[in-house]
């Protein structure tokens, strides 16, 4: 990790814009090591994965303001931006984009440099909750960071899960499929041709949007279940042999055996790695 990289430089490049702290994405890419136009890239390829809640472009008129506030002296206008090429207006990122980008970036340094941007993210929040005491946005700053906190537990991981079962390993098969479902922070999509009532029965406490698709929905058990809980949405596709999970739609995982039988024979469960193939995977799935 590049060993200039201080605490204190981080939180210099947390922006408070349109009432949420912010990272720009020239900064976040000189954290990263990439070039900006590599963040930007990113960005634009999955921008469904970031909403305005995660990031936005900054416009003309943003940029003029925190010009003349001296806060980015690289956006200065009278400076004619010297040190800072833009192209194009720059990204703010919020924690929630920071999270989301350094798991499509390819870059061994962002999982490390990740978490120094997270703990300078919480250091201000906790500045700003000792100025906001006895002021309601105090809450709102408080609930965000649960939000953040949540979100880094699920996504901290360096490498991708290769994990073999072995025939008559029936618990840990299980307790391994749970503990992966509970990674996922908005959404779990599964894929199975082989729905029943033991799988039903795993998920049916996950407190997480579900998406079932399978060529074997029980109408009955659907409806009973459909009936008591309100967490899974059931869609019929008879194109997709092999059982997978998706996590957030940027974690996909492949089983080689159906989420029924797990245990029952000798079998792995592996994370794909590569972010492009997942984005093709997720795309033919026409979810949307």
């Amino acid at each position: 990790m590049n060993e200039l990289i201080k605490e204190n430089n981080i939180e210099n490049m947390i922006y408070e814009i349109r009432g949420i702290q912010v990272m720009l994405s020239n900064d976040v890419a000189k954290l990263y090591q990439v070039e900006t136009k590599r963040i930007n890239e990113v960005i634009k390829r999955n921008i469904k994965r970031f909403p305005n809640s995660f990031c936005f472009q900054l416009t003309n008129e943003e940029i003029d303001e925190l010009s003349s506030r001296s806060q980015i002296a690289t956006l200065n206008r009278s400076n004619n931006l010297r040190g800072y090429n833009i192209k194009y207006l720059p990204y703010a990122l919020t924690e929630e984009g920071i999270l989301m980008l350094s798991g499509l970036l390819k870059s061994d340094i962002a999982v490390k440099v990740n978490i120094q941007v997270i703990e300078a993210f919480v250091k201000m929040r906790k500045y700003i909750s000792n100025e906001l005491l006895n002021n309601n946005i105090l809450m709102n700053h408080e609930n965000r960071l649960l939000k953040l906190e949540e979100l880094f537990d699920k996504y901290k991981m360096d490498t991708k899960i290769s994990t073999t079962f072995y025939k008559n390993q029936i618990y840990d098969a299980y307790s391994f499929f749970i503990d992966t479902l509970f990674k996922g922070v908005n959404e779990i999509i599964i894929i199975d041709n082989y729905v029943g009532l033991k799988l039903l029965d795993m998920i049916k406490n996950v407190n997480t949007n579900i998406i079932i698709i399978s060529k074997n929905i029980d109408d009955k058990l659907k409806e009973k279940y459909e009936e008591q809980y309100h967490n899974v949405t059931f869609i019929y596709n008879n194109t997709i042999h092999d059982r997978y999970i998706i996590l957030d739609r940027c974690r996909l995982f492949h089983c080689g055996m159906s989420f029924k039988d797990l245990g029952k024979s000798t079998f792995t469960i592996t994370e794909f790695d590569s972010r492009e193939e997942i984005d093709d995977f997720i795309n033919r799935l026409n979810l949307e």
